[in-house]
Order: structure tokens, then C-alpha cells, then sequence
């Protein structure tokens, strides 16, 4: 899923393309950064018991599978998102017609 940002200045003029381009590659940068901090205190509160100098077979079973099933899961969600938004589209279009 792909959003697009476009920066208008004052007077309606459209912003350096490179400009453009660089917003939302941050702006991907900072939504990757804000799930992996939310996949890590999900599955930090499900899966860590006592905190020690090692983890043990049980803990790190545990993390591996929250951490795959959040990947699944918000990989569904975005897929659903997807088709939802392209109903939607397709939808409109027809009542247009």
C-alpha cells in the first residue's frame, strides 16, 4: 500500500519532486519504526515472564510465533484494506454510470 504526499507551498506552486520523494520514504521509515515498537510491547507483554540473562527455549518459541503472527496479521489487515478500498472504487464508478 502506497501513500501518496504532495507538499504545496504558498501560492499554490507544487514542491521539488525530490522533496516529495524524500517525505515519504521518511514517512514509510517512521510507520515501519512505529510497528516494530508496537509488535515488540505486544509480544514483549505476552512472552516475557521474569526477565533474565538468557531466554529460555519456552520465551523464545514464544516471541518467534507473536512476532509471525503480527507480520500475518497486519499483512492481512493491509490486503483487506486493499480490497476494500478497490470495492469501494469499483463501486463508486458504477454508480456514476
Amino acid at each position: 500500500m502506497t501513500i501518496k504526499l504532495t507538499l504545496t507551498l504558498d501560492k499554490g506552486a507544487t514542491a521539488d519532486p525530490q522533496l516529495q520523494q524524500f517525505i515519504e520514504i521518511e514517512s514509510q521509515k517512521q510507520r515501519f519504526q512505529q510497528l516494530v515498537h508496537q509488535m515488540t510491547e505486544v509480544c514483549w507483554d505476552k512472552c516475557m515472564d521474569k526477565p533474565g540473562p538468557k531466554l529460555d527455549s519456552r520465551t523464545e518459541a514464544c516471541f518467534v510465533n507473536c512476532v509471525e503472527r503480527f507480520i500475518d496479521t497486519s499483512q492481512f489487515i493491509l490486503n483487506r484494506l486493499e480490497q476494500t478500498q478497490k470495492s469501494k472504487g469499483t463501486f463508486s464508478e458504477t454508480m456514476l454510470d
